[in-house]
């Protein structure tokens, strides 16, 4: 099992995963994730959610290359495929607060995966953040192009996805990547307590509020991340983006190691 839920109360849930050896987003990420969506959803009284790895040297490394073909196929609930936008869209529409508490390396998807939920906070010393696709010849194709933008500006937005590198938490927070960084050893305990706080506030303001904000907020539109959808996966059949990826396969990709704890820099 990838995810673990620890049920604080009716009302705050914290979910820890752990997919070894370097988290990667795969197939089975995929899967148990669409699960504890279900299960969120259907519960009434969930008001707020924190998302941790108990890896604290990836978050999320990245999507799983080898069978990238493989995720669930289908159309999801908000008529975007189910393996990941899908689920992406339900945690902004969701009448809950997701939060992500971040230690390690969230690169690719794995920096995408932290944009999709609504507050992000990261360790100071640990939480590195990177969008590596330009690496292997491609672009963000799973929700980078549409919403690191909202969160950054575009100026700083095309200055991470065409670095292709590694930033630091500090830089990450000053660019409004994530809300904050926060100092490791204090980050267990401010996630915590932010998540008690809006336990302790009613649900039906708490849902009023998020949709409200997703009503007046530029968010992405189905038909956009399904066309960047689309263009990243024929991308990643182009030959320049299979000869890189198969060189970094050479070098120790998907592998716990040098290049996937330094891929910002070795991309």
């Amino acid at each position: 099992m990838i995810f673990t839920t620890e049920k604080i109360s009716s009302g705050y849930w914290k979910v820890s995963f752990n997919n070894p050896p370097i988290n990667m987003f795969d197939t089975g990420f995929s899967k148990e994730l669409m699960v504890l969506m279900d299960e969120m959803e259907a519960s009434e009284d969930l008001k707020v959610v924190v998302f941790e790895s108990a890896d604290p040297d990836f978050f999320v490394a990245h999507v799983e290359l080898l069978n990238v073909n493989d995720f669930p196929k289908g159309t999801g609930k908000t008529g975007l495929p189910a393996a990941w936008p899908d689920i992406a869209k339900r945690l902004e529409q969701a009448p809950f607060v997701s939060i992500a508490s971040i230690r390690g390396r969230a690169r690719g998807l794995g920096s995408e995966f932290a944009q999709a939920f609504d507050i992000r906070f990261a360790s100071k010393e640990k939480a590195v953040f990177a969008q590596v696709e330009i690496g292997i010849g491609s672009f963000p194709g799973g929700g980078g192009l549409e919403r690191l933008h909202l969160l950054t500006g575009k100026a700083r937005a095309l200055e991470i996805i065409l670095s292709g590198d590694d930033y630091d938490a500090e830089t990450a927070a000053f660019y409004g990547w994530v809300n904050r960084a926060i100092p490791d050893q204090e980050l267990d305990a401010f996630v915590d307590n932010l998540a008690r706080r809006i336990d302790g506030f009613d649900k039906k303001a708490i849902a009023a509020i998020k949709e409200i904000m997703n009503e007046r907020a530029v968010n992405p539109t189905n038909e956009q991340i399904l066309d960047t959808q689309v263009k990243f996966f024929a991308s990643l059949q182009s030959p320049e983006a299979a000869g890189r990826i198969r060189k970094l396969f050479q070098s120790g990709l998907q592998q716990r190691g040098d290049l996937e704890l330094n891929l910002g820099k070795r991309i």
